[in-house]
């Protein structure tokens, strides 16, 4: 009878917060929390009896402290003490607006991909044993930081990929236990990452600088001893070239970080700079991890040479190498999604092209190593990140190991069924997104590596169904916010190397500000609310949220495509048809050759009026009235706009695509008395040809279906083979979703193959097959699960189903079952939450917390 799962803020226990807010599960048997106290230790502190029955997201105060606890008052009496968990509360150390930033001694810049990852080195003497240190630590580029030769911690590629301009995270390292008395050093290990290497589709160098540097507090025992400045020293490491996308080099016979004190040769100053540090802030999303070792699941021998590991599973991260052979051998390393028909590692499908020449640019994904021939010698590359799923190897025949590496998000959901498919669909759902949470949430993890703000708009829904993706979503919304231009509009990708305006690239430039992309600035903090009901996300991107979509209703009121005649109807001023838009995107037999000049209007002012409406709810749920009712009107005429130009008084449209007739049922554009001729005319598209949907309306397809009468149809779609389908990309030995339905085709292979877009669709598992669901408008008293949906809508020939969820107040859990002919459900209710059960059949009844069963003919 005590309260579990403590947490702060949206953090896993141990990392740090800033501004903490306290979360807890209730004890088990109880149904609703009275009143709690909390506790603090080291100093004590209580917060004493608090009269609430919040416990998800509660204010605490900013105080040292080193554990917390907490009690509850429920209808099944008081509580014991929780078990303490670690309060990490922590304030910017003041020194770091007086430290200097130091910059690796680089009198000549290498070209992109040649760059060497450097040796920042500081040596300090402490004058007795050390209780608590903590360093402080934050860079221009990627680093490692090693305390007296000892690499810090586990986490990896820090500071993380922000808005660098405006937003760079600072990280606190405890190292403590690492310094001694007398003489000690400090280490930094530099290299390029996101900040100056190779970024996105056109593989450009040096998005934010062209010099990387670091910057350092080290605070003993609560006082500064160390901050970087004037006297560290600068020399290239063992890292002789390091890009992110590129791939790392390192030479073994060289000597390794940290173990060259400055009686050496070749370290130089390190030159040193003042000033910009208003932009440090304290991360809020989980870290980058190692997250698991995959062995190979076979090795083969090319014809011409060398050896292929294939290690199952498409994956993101590096491969980790042993036996490295003797002394100047030389090992190459190309990591690739597919096999060439010669058995080797083809990369030929992840080239992007440079939109100035029109020629095909280098894939990049190629490591190499020089052994030293020392027995023991491991090679990690931890300057860069692949995706792949095969690895060539070159020169020799060492252990070799693939490093799963992504941001290590909590995983919160599950789910089974008796179709060994539709579970196997299931983890490719999630390997997908393992693959693409590598600190943003990118494309693919390849080929661009980018936030594209699309990809998550329509996937961060399904991921919060599967993972805790708080924190990560809200630091990446915080930097859709900073890289937001002035008038309002959205860049494609964020972080936005070009930052809050034009980036000079007439392609980027020409599409920043597209619908269904853009639109992430409204959409993904309105999943969030419904998910985790923290309204400090919609109150941290309200402003960001309102500009967008006053970009969008400008941009319908001045501006007219050129196709429509002069004098523009009084409709047409809520109709968004100009700008530059993707549009769907990758529909089956549609090529992706975006054109700024195309009359996206179905598409864009469908956005328009559902931003708005959800712009207007949230303005109610933040208290600005005016805001709210003027964003409902413009709503309605975006809305009545859309009608008017693409829907026939029949119930056609204009342009009677699968995608249109999804969005046009999913965002409420239909009115009633057409919704059912509407939704007649999607089933009879989907029936004919599968799934004809793209980018932005696949994941909503089967929902759409189910809810308009269709439940046999969505089955039918969801379980069909062959192109396009998903278990058709299964069939052709996919282990994560394609970027094109085709992309392999017998020896063709195209596109990226790991693009979690299309895993969208894995929604319906846990919605409409268990059955699990939010309230689509949740109030303050509903979201986050604190009020929730249980539907089951058994089919498809199953014969059982169960999803369980990790909710904010509890596991949700709901399972059925067909025996004998009788269906038998079974729903776990939390504590703190009530449950609208609706059974098959449309019996429906209120459910408190408790573990409910029925059983239905």
């Amino acid at each position: 009878m005590k309260p579990t799962r403590l947490r702060l803020d949206h953090l896993t226990p141990g990392r740090p917060s800033v501004s903490p807010r306290g979360s807890w599960w209730l004890p088990a048997g109880s149904a609703v929390q009275h009143a709690y106290e909390i506790r603090l230790t080291g100093p004590d502190w209580t917060s004493g009896r608090c009269e609430s029955d919040q416990s998800v997201l509660v204010d605490l105060p900013r105080r040292a402290g080193t554990a917390w606890q907490v009690r509850v008052w429920t209808d099944a009496g008081e509580s014991d003490w929780s078990d303490p968990a670690p309060w990490t509360v922590v304030t910017l150390p003041a020194a770091l607006d007086t430290a200097a930033w130091v910059e690796p001694h680089e009198p000549v810049v290498a070209p992109p991909g040649r760059r060497p990852a450097y040796q920042l080195r500081h040596e300090f003497t402490l004058g007795g044993p050390v209780e608590t240190a903590t360093a402080w630590a934050t860079a221009h580029g990627i680093y490692e930081l090693f305390v007296n030769g000892t690499r810090v911690g586990d986490l990896e590629l820090t500071p993380g990929f922000t808005a660098y301009r405006k937003r760079l995270q600072v990280e606190p390292h405890d190292v403590g236990t690492l310094l001694r008395p007398g003489k000690n050093s400090v280490e930094f290990l530099l290299s390029d990452g996101w900040f100056r290497g190779r970024h996105g589709f056109e593989r450009t160098a040096d998005g934010f600088g062209n010099r990387t540097a670091a910057l350092l507090v080290l605070e003993v025992d609560g006082t500064t001893a160390v901050t970087t400045g004037p006297g560290w020293w600068s020399r290239p490491s063992r890292i002789t070239a390091a890009d992110l996308m590129d791939g790392q080099e390192t030479d073994f016979r060289l000597p390794a970080p940290g173990s060259l004190g400055l009686y050496a040769r070749g370290w130089h100053p390190a030159p040193v700079r003042t000033g910009d540090r208003p932009r440090l802030v304290l991360t809020e999303a989980p870290p980058v991890r190692r997250i698991e070792d995959l062995p190979p699941v076979s090795v083969t021998r090319p014809a011409d040479g060398g050896i292929v590991a294939d290690f199952g599973q498409n994956i993101t991260g590096w491969v980790r190498l042993r036996d490295l052979g003797p002394a100047g051998t030389r090992l190459t390393l190309t990591h690739g999604e597919h096999l060439a028909p010669d058995g080797r590692v083809t990369t030929d499908h992840l080239r992007a092209f440079d939109f100035a020449t029109g020629k095909p640019l280098p894939a990049g994904q190629v490591d190499t190593v020089v052994s030293a021939g020392r027995a023991g010698d491991v090679f990690e590359p931890r300057h860069t990140t692949h995706g792949f799923r095969y690895v060539q190897i070159d020169g020799g025949e060492p252990q070799v190991t693939a490093v799963v590496v992504h941001t290590d998000l909590p995983e919160t959901g599950r789910f089974g069924c008796s179709d060994a498919r539709l579970e196997a669909l299931h983890r490719t759902a999630v390997q997908s997104l393992r693959g693409n949470a590598c600190d943003i949430p990118t494309d693919c993890p390849q080929r661009e590596r980018s936030g594209f703000t699309g990809d998550w708009q329509v996937y961060v829904a399904t991921a919060a169904r599967t993972h805790d993706v708080a924190g990560f979503s809200r630091k990446w919304l915080r930097d859709l916010a900073a890289d937001q231009w002035p008038d309002g509009r959205v860049p494609t990708i964020t972080p936005d190397p070009a930052g809050d305006g034009p980036s000079g690239s007439k392609f980027q430039d020409a599409m920043t500000g597209s619908a269904g992309w853009g639109d992430a600035a409204v959409l993904v903090p309105w999943e969030l609310w419904r998910a985790y009901g923290d309204l400090e996300v919609l109150s941290g991107q309200y402003e960001s949220m309102a500009a967008w979509v006053e970009y969008a209703a400008a941009a319908a009121r001045e501006r007219r495509h050129p196709s429509r005649v002069a004098a523009a109807a009084p409709h047409e001023k809520f109709l968004w048809d100009t700008g530059g838009h993707f549009g769907e995107w990758l529909e089956p037999g549609v090529p992706p050759h975006p054109d700024p000049g195309a009359d996206h209007g179905i598409v864009a002012t469908a956005y328009l009026a559902r931003s708005a409406r959800v712009l207007g709810r949230v303005a109610e749920l933040l208290g600005h009235t005016s805001d709210a009712a003027r964003f409902r009107w413009l709503a309605n005429r975006a809305r009545d706009a859309w009608q008017r130009e693409y829907l026939g008084p029949g119930g056609t449209l204009t342009e009677p695509t699968q995608g249109n007739h999804v969005r046009a049922l999913a965002f409420g554009l239909v009115p009633g008395h057409l919704r059912e001729i509407v939704a007649g005319r999607l089933a009879e598209l989907v029936a004919a040809a599968g799934v004809g949907t793209g980018f932005l309306t696949t994941g909503l397809l089967l929902p759409t279906l189910a809810g308009t009468g269709h439940l046999d149809l969505a089955y039918r779609t969801l379980q069909s083979t062959g192109i396009p389908s998903w278990l058709g990309m299964l069939d052709r030995g996919a282990t994560t979703f394609w970027e094109h339905w085709d992309a392999v085709d017998g020896d063709r292979v195209r596109g990226s193959l790991n693009h979690y877009s299309k895993g969208a669709a894995m929604s319906f598992l846990h919605t409409h097959i268990a059955g699990i669901r939010l309230p689509d408008d949740p109030g303050p008293a509903e979201a986050g699960y604190r009020r929730f949906l249980v539907r089951p809508c058994p089919g498809g020939g199953l014969d059982r189903a169960e999803a369980e969820h990790l909710s904010p107040y509890g596991p949700i859990r709901s399972a059925w079952e067909r025996t004998a002919g009788r269906l038998r459900l079974t729903v776990d209710v939390p504590p703190g939450t009530r449950a609208a059960i609706t059974l098959p059949g449309g019996e429906s009844t209120d459910a408190g917390p408790g573990r409910h069963t029925f059983t239905v003919s």
